[in-house]
């Protein structure tokens, strides 16, 4: 009985652990759940409590861009992003869609005069999360806006613009984020030349001032080209007042262009080393390169050439081994002489020399460019230009005065067809006929030896006498055709011509701005082209003045008229 009673015991004291653990287990596991849902309502409250300060910091964000966008559009606010695409144009003009015009014009932009954006690359990867560093170190530019014909969503990029804002040669984004601005008009720039050869242009602010017309906007770091003929000059923009972002249009701006820096190298051959007189300079030449010189005549010197005491003597001293050189020399303001574009030129083989006289009309005071081109092979040479006396010209006026007081009795050799004293024609016509040989060919009548016969030819298309080595030269540099930018292609004797009074390409003095400016065609009104006035003359020549006299506006063309017939002055 006991041991029944005890087992009974036992086994309630069991049963009675069992539940005391259960229960223990369930509050352990209720524990350990409402710990994890706490945990999970801290979680979501903090979730949403980040997501409801990174809402309101956006908001901030975005209420202080519109702030800053009303503050630096002067009440206007536009801001788009668009895809760029490129387009040929010049100056700093973009191309806008439809919408942006529709905008701007609803906000009043249009009234408010020129209208400039500020152009700024968008990183489309990890934009999220940028940096703010990364922010600030994105390509932004301005520019003005030329029309709004662009397709909706993209906006076209001239050029100019174009590299500033991809200035690397592989582009990842193309993606631009554009914003309406107010600039300030612009009172002082501070400008630095790439490379050499910039400061060597005759008159080069003004060349600048005409490409700065084509702008609308200037920023600090931006990359300007300056185009000069067929050359173009890149000039970095280091400082602008009164602020690092200006407007350009109808302002007079104080531009200081600073030398390269002197770190760079002379690589550019369309520099212009200066030639001391009488003094001989040694260079080197590489085959189709040029290397460019520059001399002046001063008033003094050009009064001693203009009397026919003195000429200009350009020689070049060259090796023959294996190379060749041409020497070419123009006026200024054309300031780099080419193969068909300049004013004197000397394709002798080896040592060459130019004089040049007071019988050349292009001749007077004034600043000249050489220009030494490598014709073949790698060639060394010393150049030098000298004013030498014209001891030829005296000694041939007292030749010619001393031959008139001496009449002397001659007869015509009839091999060479010289006059000869009569008292010695046998004699001569006898050694004549043995030794010497007339050239026969039409217009030559060149009188040769013997020995010389087979080495004297003449050219099959202009007639021109050579020896036989120098045919070859002259046939590649006279009769080889080139072709001009414009699109033309003629002989080198033709091509020079071109080049001096048709090319549309060539560079002319406006009469109306007096810059250095490409001529252009014909212009379209036939009164102009009466008057002789180039396209670019015409366009510029409409541009109208106050009169002087009567103050009324008339264009700058027909301000000759406009004295004559109103106010009869001549």
């Amino acid at each position: 009985m006991d041991f029944e009673l005890r087992r009974a015991r036992e086994k309630l004291e069991k049963e009675q652990k069992e539940r005391k653990e259960k229960a223990r287990a369930k509050l352990e596991r209720e524990r350990k759940a409402n710990a994890e849902a706490k945990k999970q309502r801290e979680a979501i409250e903090a979730a949403q409590r980040s997501r409801r300060l990174d809402a309101a910091e956006a908001q901030l964000k975005a209420d202080q861009q519109m702030e800053e966008s009303v503050l630096t559009g002067r009440g206007i606010m536009f801001y788009r992003l668009l895809e760029a695409v490129p387009y040929q144009g010049i100056g700093d003009k973009i191309k806008l869609p439809p919408s942006c015009f529709t905008e701007l014009s609803d906000q009043g932009a249009l009234d408010k005069g020129p209208m400039y954006f500020q152009l700024s690359v968008v990183h489309q990867e990890g934009s999220s999360d940028m940096a703010s560093t990364d922010m600030d170190n994105r390509r932004t530019t301005h520019s003005g806006v030329l029309e709004f014909t662009a397709d909706e969503g993209s906006v076209a990029l001239p050029p100019h613009v174009w590299h500033n804002l991809f200035p690397g040669g592989t582009i990842k984004t193309l993606l631009i984020e554009v914003r309406y601005v107010w600039l300030p008009k612009g009172t002082y720039a501070k400008l630095q030349p790439e490379g050499i050869g910039f400061l060597d242009l005759p008159n080069h602010k003004a060349i600048l001032e005409t490409s700065l017309r084509q702008h609308a906007t200037l920023s600090q770091s931006d990359i300007l080209t300056v185009n000069y003929g067929e050359l173009a000059y890149k000039l970095q923009v280091l400082e602008l007042k009164p602020s690092s972002s200006v407007s350009v249009l109808e302002t007079d701006i104080e531009v200081d262009i600073v030398g390269p820096d002197s770190a760079s190298e002379r690589t550019d051959q369309h520099a212009l080393s200066p030639l001391v007189l009488g003094k001989l300079e040694a260079g080197l030449v590489e085959e189709g390169n040029y290397i460019y010189y520059k001399f002046s005549i001063d008033n003094d010197t050009w009064g001693r050439i203009a009397s026919g005491d003195a000429r200009v003597e350009v020689r070049v001293e060259a090796e023959t081994d294996g190379g060749d050189t041409d020497l070419y020399i123009s006026r200024h303001p054309l300031i780099f002489p080419t193969r068909h574009q300049h004013e004197w030129s000397s394709h002798d083989i080896g040592s060459k020399a130019l004089i040049l006289s007071s019988r050349d009309n292009n001749l007077g005071a004034a600043t000249y460019s050489v220009g030494v081109y490598g014709f073949k092979g790698r060639s060394k040479y010393q150049i030098s230009v000298s004013i030498e006396d014209d001891f030829k010209r005296k000694l041939g006026q007292q030749a010619a005065s001393s031959s008139s007081a001496m009449e002397i009795d001659t007869v015509e050799c009839r091999n060479c067809k010289h006059y000869i004293p009569s008292r010695t024609i046998a004699l001569h016509e006898a050694y004549c006929s043995r030794h010497n040989i007339v050239c026969q060919h039409a217009g030559c009548g060149i009188v040769l030896r013997v020995e010389e016969v087979k080495n004297h030819v003449h050219c099959n298309k202009c007639g021109q006498a050579f020896q036989h080595g120098e045919m070859e030269k002259h046939m590649k540099v006279f009769h080889e055709p080139l072709h001009c930018p414009c699109g033309v292609v003629l002989e080198k004797e033709q091509m020079v011509q071109h080049q001096a009074s048709v090319c549309p390409l060539r560079l002319i003095a406006c009469r109306f701005c007096g810059d250095m400016v490409q001529a252009g065609n014909s212009p379209v009104d036939a009164r102009d082209r009466l008057r002789g006035l180039t396209e670019h003359e015409s366009i510029c020549g409409s541009r109208t003045a106050p009169c002087d006299s009567c103050g009324r506006a008339v264009m700058l063309k027909d301000m000759d008229i406009h004295q004559i017939a109103v106010h009869q002055k001549s």
